[in-house]
């Protein structure tokens, strides 16, 4: 038996409690590969998760973190071999299966991407599932025509998905509006590349009208709600949105026209169950043309210590970009 360390959720009659304590490599779900987890990042889900969202975690005690980088410890499958450096992201990992906040995690070989030559453990984590899907929402938007020099809004730009995408975007040659909800987070986002900053409430207000001026060649929406309605209408003939969040809510209160008189796109954007194949592809962009220069700039480093202190950070927006925890700390 193998003693480690890993953030542990509880559910009792009073509610939701976590703290690191000691759990057991015996204890691991069935999987053909055993991970020794190095680094892991936190994620909107990752605090769901622990809060105890019973739409991301049914049964506690539970281990949260839909993130792991790290080095095979040992493998049943011919594909990865002991010593082999790895990245896991998605699937059932940090929901219902022990996640990456844990020094161990056990997993069907499928769930394992080899670390692409260009990328640290360390950088991987930085990118994690928030720039996994920043990219994710890029190869979609390029797949419906937008070039760069274009002009792109991302809402909730200060958050992890939108402060990837900002930097991404930026890097790529697009012209980037940031709509943030932290005024504080501006001089920030004009670094990573931002050209215009908005405040979240010029899209987050109720219009009734059916369209606006159009002025964005593309967008990402990490928000939802009426907030989502708002850049339909303002989507320029042609052009995409791509939708990743809810955290303004889950309907879209705008009508069918800009979709048939602007012939705008709507895009949905998964990271969890996409094919292994696009895994592999986007990583690989990740970690050559579109690796950014930058990427400590978008990251805090926490202990799992204090990853309990953080995730209530993510539930009430206060954190800005991208929390890395090193597990080796």
């Amino acid at each position: 038996m193998t003693a480690f360390n890993a953030l542990r959720v509880h559910k009792g009659e009073d509610g939701f409690s976590m703290g690191v304590e000691q759990h057991s490599v015996d204890a691991l779900p069935a999987g053909e590969l055993l991970i020794r987890v190095h680094y892991s990042s936190l994620n909107y889900k990752d605090a769901l998760s622990a809060s105890g969202n019973p739409g991301v975690t049914r049964a506690f005690p539970h281990t949260p973190g839909i993130d792991a980088a790290g080095v095979v410890e040992s493998s049943d499958d011919d594909r990865f071999s002991a010593g082999d450096a790895v990245i896991v992201t998605g699937y059932d990992l940090g929901m219902n299966t022990p996640g990456g906040l844990g020094e161990y995690i056990r997993v069907p070989a499928d769930w394992a991407v080899p670390l692409p030559a260009g990328l640290s453990l360390r950088e991987s984590m930085i990118i994690g599932t928030a720039g996994l899907t920043a990219a994710l929402c890029l190869v979609k938007l390029e797949s419906m025509g937008i070039a760069a020099g274009g002009r792109v809004v991302i809402s909730g730009a200060s958050g992890g998905v939108g402060s990837f995408a900002v930097a991404l975007l930026a890097k790529l040659g697009f012209e980037v509006a940031a709509s943030t909800g932290s005024p504080a987070a501006g001089d920030w986002l004009t670094g990573l590349g931002a050209s215009q900053i908005l405040d979240r409430e010029v899209l987050a207000k109720p219009d009734k009208r059916p369209m606006a001026a159009g002025q964005w060649d593309g967008a990402i929406d990490t928000v939802g709600g009426v907030t989502l309605a708002n850049i339909i209408k303002e989507l320029n003939y042609g052009a995409s949105v791509a939708v990743v969040g809810l955290v303004g809510g889950t309907d879209i209160p705008v009508t069918v026209f800009p979709f048939i008189l602007r012939d705008v796109n709507l895009l949905g954007i998964d990271s969890v169950e996409i094919s292994h194949q696009r895994r592999l592809d986007t990583w690989g962009k990740l970690a050559g043309e579109w690796k950014l220069d930058g990427l400590e700039t978008l990251a805090n480093e926490i202990g799992l210590d204090q990853v309990p202190d953080h995730l209530a950070g993510l539930l009430n927006g206060s954190v800005r970009g991208r929390t890395l925890v090193n597990l080796e700390a």
